[in-house]
């Protein structure tokens, strides 16, 4: 019951940000300038550099350095943490890309993407007991995030089989439930990402029988903000990306210092030093700024998007007045978009991880 009522919730969000942009011709208020910022996030290893940051008073350099005060809060239940981002209670949020589109996105909500952090590569996977291969999935009860990137994955896992998402009955089930429900032998297939899967997979009789691997780019991991506090608050922009290199500099090191840093993060996630190890090895994390910067101008994030954009289409994820997959509009570099132009809600924007790359923050 409780996981009905998230997901109605969603919805309900979603409805009311899509009659709020109908109603006001899809402009937005124009935002102030402030100080003040939060920025939300939940456990996943690739997203952990950013409260162990906080922790290290390196949040506190950068936010001081540009004369703001930038707060990382957590949400336990990731799907919350989107939705929180999208009725505005939060500046900006750790957030898949293909979550960023069909919540904020759809939802109306003007969005820029200003950090690509990683992408998934082994993070995300398609757990099964008493079967070695997708095959045996035909005719389950999938227990999953309905809707968020586990849909996704569980979809393109079927395809590679020839089955569609009318082959299995999925459960819907949040991030922080997951774990314990798999854990049940009435449960015998699940999607889920890291931490969960290290648990998950350590469950008598499990195999991970597709994983982000598989479709490696496909799952990117971002940190997203308000597209017109940003433009109001350049600053904002240059302490992020400022703060996020600083880190991934520090965590990349292999010495006492660095692995105390991952040590510091796994803590942080509730996990062992080793596990978090574990779990950064099938997390490609974009260290370098100019490597961020290449792969989000890079014609694959559009191919991408179109494969994110068509799913999530086809999955009723737009609201029920989109009539095709073009109706939330994206921006990418170089005046590339996807979609409706005069609806573009999505920005993937290098800028800030420009200026990391070029010295000048």
């Amino acid at each position: 019951m409780l996981d009905q009522l998230r997901r109605a919730a969603r919805f309900l969000l979603l409805a009311c940000a899509l009659a709020v942009a109908a109603c006001s011709g899809g402009e937005e208020e124009p935002a102030a300038p402030k100080t003040e910022f939060a920025i939300g996030w939940s456990i996943y290893a690739g997203w952990m550099p950013w409260p162990y940051a906080q922790q290290a008073g390196i949040v506190k350099k950068w936010s001081d350095k540009y004369g703001i005060d930038i707060k990382f809060v957590q949400v336990n239940d990731y799907i919350e943490s989107v939705n929180q981002y999208t009725a505005g209670k939060l500046d900006g949020v750790t957030v898949a890309n293909m979550d960023a589109l069909t919540i904020p996105a759809a939802g109306g909500k003007d969005t820029s993407a200003i950090i690509l952090g990683d992408y998934s590569n082994g993070n995300d996977a398609v757990l099964l007991k008493g079967a070695d291969g997708v095959a045996g999935i035909k005719g389950r009860q999938v227990y999953l995030a309905e809707l968020s990137v586990s849909h996704y994955l569980l979809a393109r896992a079927l395809e590679t089989s020839g089955m569609k998402l009318t082959d299995v009955k999925t459960v819907n089930t949040s991030d922080a439930d997951i774990a314990a429900a798999f854990s049940s032998p009435d449960v015998t297939a699940a999607v889920a990402w890291n931490p969960q899967v290290t648990t998950m997979k350590g469950i008598a009789g499990t195999k991970v029988v597709f994983t982000s691997a598989d479709i490696p780019g496909e799952i990117l991991d971002l940190l997203v903000v308000d597209t017109a506090t940003l433009k109001a608050n350049p600053d904002l922009g240059k302490a992020l990306a400022g703060i996020w290199y600083e880190t991934m500099t520090l965590m990349a090191r292999q010495d006492a210092e660095g692995a105390a840093a991952r040590a510091a993060m796994a803590k942080l996630a509730g996990t062992t030093p080793e596990a978090f190890e574990g779990q950064l090895a099938t997390t490609f994390l974009y260290t370098d700024p100019k490597a961020a910067v290449a792969a989000m101008q890079s014609g694959d994030l559009l191919t991408t998007m179109t494969r994110v954009r068509d799913f999530s289409f086809a999955q009723g994820l737009f609201g029920q007045g989109a009539r095709s997959a073009d109706a939330v509009g994206m921006e990418f570099p170089g005046g590339k978009t996807l979609g409706d132009k005069a609806a573009i809600t999505l920005r993937f924007d290098p800028t800030y991880m420009q200026m990391a790359a070029d010295g000048k923050l």
